[in-house]
């Protein structure tokens, strides 16, 4: 048996439908299931049985020894709420809760962390353990995540297995419900549907021209390449953070050009301010350091930019269809 938190939302739902193409059918989905649109995520998917994200711990309790992995995926990722009591509730004594059960029962660990732990990127993108308490992150969702990774860190008791994934700009299927918090591929897939054209935030920064701001895009499935890979090579000396994106930073005009490409559609990008809630906390360049997961044997290559992006919007945004 396999449990998967925040089952219904955008990860979360494609590492359900990888386990799926590897025969695991055994998986309990976790989550807070009130909204119809995140919950179209898992139609078509098989699974064993639903529990609510508040009732999880008591329904662990009593199912432990039936549990062999924990995929705790689940959070609140929106970057503009600042009601820090949400996150300290659903993201860091949530979590802290999923590690000391883990701790009991004898269950590995793979959690989200997230690449808005690295703040504008003073000290750089490497997940190095000796760097996470010096982090900066720009908004309570980021702290959250830090704090949690600080505080697993600090552990004298872990479970015996554990990986915290820091994602960095994932895209893909299964985004629908998003809405702000979206990729920037489904927001230019919108736009340039609607209007034949597309607008990308102005730059605040002088060192880098409208539309070179900088991201390392992953596509959502290598993120569940890389879960699976965790799953199956547990190693104990291996336990600890690892980022998760693809290396390579590419600039939104990449992203909007090549969204264009693949809807066949001429490109017309215009530029307008950056949002001022969100102006001075603004990431101008991500580049995963990639280097840790590749030297516990992580071999597969990561789906470049122009591949992921048509196979997105060709396989998925035209057809109306998920993962």
């Amino acid at each position: 048996m396999i449990v998967v938190t925040g089952a219904a939302g955008f990860i979360s739902s494609a590492l359900v439908s990888r386990l799926n193409s590897e025969g695991y059918k055994d998986i309990v989905v976790v989550d807070d299931f009130s909204r119809a649109d995140k919950n179209k995520n898992l139609e078509g998917k098989s699974y064993s049985e639903k529990v609510d994200r508040m009732q999880f711990f008591d329904w662990l309790d009593k199912n432990e020894k039936w549990v062999q992995f924990i995929f705790h995926l689940g959070a609140r990722t929106d970057t503009t709420e600042f009601d820090v009591t949400i996150f300290d509730k659903l993201n860091l004594n949530y979590s802290k809760t999923m590690w000391n059960k883990c701790i009991e029962y004898g269950i590995p660990l793979v959690y989200a962390s997230s690449a808005a732990t690295y703040g504008l990127g003073e000290l750089g993108y490497k997940d190095d353990h000796a760097n996470v308490d010096q982090l900066q992150p720009l908004n309570p969702y980021g702290r959250s995540k830090n704090d949690f990774d600080i505080w697993a860190l600090k552990q004298e008791k872990h479970p015996y297995y554990w990986a915290g994934l820091k994602f960095f700009n994932v895209y893909g299927p299964n985004e629908y419900h998003k809405g702000r918090m979206a990729s920037v591929i489904l927001h230019a897939f919108r736009q340039i549907k609607e209007n034949k054209k597309m607008k990308l935030f102005r730059s605040h920064n002088p060192k880098f021209k409208n539309g070179e701001q900088l991201r390392d895009f992953v596509y959502v499935k290598d993120v569940v390449e890389v879960c699976m890979f965790l799953m199956n090579n547990r190693k104990p000396e291996n336990n600890g953070l690892y980022n998760l994106g693809t290396g390579q930073a590419r600039t939104f005009l990449d992203l909007t050009k090549n969204t264009f490409k693949a809807l066949g559609i001429q490109e017309d990008i215009s530029f307008i301010d950056t949002p001022e809630d969100i102006r001075d906390k603004y990431q101008y360049y991500t580049q995963a350091d990639m280097s840790k997961l590749l030297s516990i044997g992580y071999d597969r290559p990561f789906t470049s930019l122009e591949e992921g992006v048509e196979d997105y919007v060709k396989n998925y945004l035209s057809e109306g269809k998920f993962y």
